[in-house]
């Protein structure tokens, strides 16, 4: 797990064509404790790159050269380094190619800087944790605990009953806790790839799912929407 002591030796690579926000991160970031360099386009970060290695990814979505999206594939060609993407209000549709194409998650700009950094802790904590092992017959994350054999869910210890499809979008969710995951990935990993196109399915067991998870209070703790993108979900802190 990483500690504040060894926070401050995490290297940010930020990658946007606006040195306005470039400048405004590497400050952010630095306060935090945190190494960053930045790069005007995906061009210039893949050699920053070659010959400097850093611990996590933040690149805005439209630069002159190589934009975000062909970034992200070129990073996922070659490494596992956590992306998160920055895009203006409105762009969903490059948004949700972004995460198709390797990125963690996304922040919308105009962006709160404590929201970012809180997303950027995540993502670090996310990526200094074990892999899930796919051959595993339990998953174990936060408050839950899913039995793949007996299919059986628990929550803080507590029982809740599914039915298969809800199971199967569970644990497809708690195997990958805390990344943005789009509709098109969740309907081609839990339908199959010809229900991509049919999100009603999608909304519909989702919300069940939630009404079996969630607190009776109606808050949202677990399952989070990220508007017309896809889902996140957020497994919780047992200890």
């Amino acid at each position: 797990m990483t500690t504040a002591a060894n926070e401050g030796q995490r290297n940010i690579l930020v990658v946007d064509d606006e040195s306005q926000i470039t400048r405004v991160l590497r400050t952010a970031l630095a306060v935090h404790g945190y190494v960053v360099r930045t790069a005007g386009d995906g061009d210039e970060a893949l050699e920053i790159m070659r010959d400097w290695t850093p611990d996590l990814v933040i690149t805005d979505l439209s630069m002159p050269n190589m934009g975000g999206l062909e970034l992200c594939r070129r990073i996922r060609t070659k490494s596992l380094v956590p992306i998160i993407v920055l895009s203006v209000r409105g762009e969903e549709k490059p948004k949700v190619e972004a995460l198709d194409s390797g990125a963690d998650d996304y922040v919308t700009k105009p962006f709160n800087m404590n929201e970012l950094v809180a997303r950027v802790r995540a993502s670090l904590r996310r990526a200094s944790l074990p892999p899930q092992d796919a051959s595993a017959d339990q998953i174990e994350a936060g408050d839950f605990r899913i039995d793949l054999l007996t299919r059986l869910v628990t929550v803080r210890g507590r029982e809740v009953r599914l039915t298969p499809k809800e199971f199967d979008l569970l644990s497809y969710l708690a195997r990958n806790p805390g990344r943005v995951i789009t509709h098109h990935t969740l309907l081609a990993s839990v339908w199959g790839g010809m229900s991509t196109q049919q999100p009603e399915y999608l909304h519909v067991f989702m919300n069940h799912l939630r009404k079996k998870l969630e607190p009776e209070d109606g808050s949202v703790r677990y399952i989070v929407t990220e508007k017309w993108v896809g889902y996140r979900f957020e497994p919780g802190d047992s200890r």
